[in-house]
């Protein structure tokens, strides 16, 4: 493929100027490059290129054909997301517009707006309550647009650490964890099977979402396991993964009490299709569901990680007691 004509093509744009790489895909399957344009209406795009390895190279040892072939899915779904579903998301749930995409065999190209030309420039690997707050807006916004809504084209389970796409850490989990092991498919099927499903982001972490200079406003990246779903497990992982054990256990009630504050103000206006009510005495059932969820999949894949702690731990014995 020739980029500089794709992108100019796409961009109707005179010329490319100077070119930066944002970031290597994981695990080398290709790269996001910003470019500068002349002579078009957007001053830049980012380019994200899916160029798979012939070997594969994970950070932590999983070069197997299912890990492979699960990445590729992964690039497969977004760009389906950004093709039939992104449109919806509105300022509330902001993310990038897509201008154009290509395909050839696994190789994917998508052409998508400059996040930081329009107000989003910042990255954050701490949070102040502005933007914790913006965060918890902006899942609650998101999980509103698109409950119920059929996840035609996407995983029909969102999130990465699913069940069904994890057998090989399960494997490891039973050397690790037998009791929690042995409860993994009661987990999968109260989130699979709740009344209320949405589509879940699928990989909400604090590195993921691009703030506005002052913080109150966010927009969200990297759509790879965007899917149906149970909302708590995007709304578990993000608060995972910007607060200390301490502090998710300290703030837990408050930071719920927000996310729904704002759902419910979203939904009220659909009320007359929707049980708001409902929603939330199921999806605050779930949390602590959702939370042992992905515990269960940390401790297979990595069960020395950091987020492997006592507020984790805790919150899954509590869990598998009551199955």
């Amino acid at each position: 493929m020739d980029m500089d004509s794709f992108i100019c093509s796409a961009m109707s744009a005179k010329a490319l100027g100077a070119s930066s790489k944002v970031q290597s895909l994981w695990s080398g399957y290709g790269s996001i490059v910003r470019y500068k344009l002349a002579g078009a209406e957007s001053k830049s795009v980012i380019v994200k290129h899916v160029s798979p390895p012939n070997m594969t190279n994970h950070p932590r040892g999983w070069n197997t054909d299912l890990s492979h072939q699960r990445k590729l899915r992964s690039y497969q779904v977004e760009t389906k997301w950004y093709q039939n579903f992104s449109d919806r998301c509105s300022n509330h749930c902001r993310v990038a517009k897509c201008f154009a995409v290509e395909r050839s065999g696994n190789e994917v190209v998508l052409i998508l707006e400059d996040l930081d030309a329009v107000g989003y420039p910042a990255r954050r690997t701490r949070v102040s309550d502005v933007e914790l707050k913006a965060c918890l807006d902006w899942l609650a916004h998101f999980h509103a647009c698109f409950l119920q809504v059929n996840p035609d084209g996407l995983w029909p389970t969102g999130t990465y650490w699913h069940l069904e796409t994890r057998p090989d850490e399960l494997e490891v989990l039973r050397g690790e964890d037998p009791e929690l092991a042995a409860a993994a498919s009661e987990l999968d099927r109260l989130l699979s099977t709740a009344r209320f499903q949405t589509l879940v982001h699928g990989d909400a972490k604090l590195a993921n979402f691009c703030f506005s200079s002052d913080g109150a406003a966010v927009a969200a990246v990297d759509f790879q396991y965007v899917g149906g779903g149970c909302g708590m497990k995007d709304l578990a992982y993000f608060i995972g993964s910007c607060l200390d054990e301490e502090q998710c256990g300290q703030r837990e009630s408050e930071l719920l009490d927000y996310y729904f504050g704002t759902l419910r103000s979203v939904l009220r206006p659909k009320s007359h299709k929707v049980d708001v009510v409902a929603v939330e005495q199921e999806w605050r059932l779930l949390y602590p569901v959702a939370w042992t969820d992905f515990h269960r999949f940390l401790k297979g894949w990595s069960p020395g990680h950091w987020k492997i702690n006592s507020y984790s731990e805790k919150l899954a014995h509590e869990v598998l007691s009551k199955l």
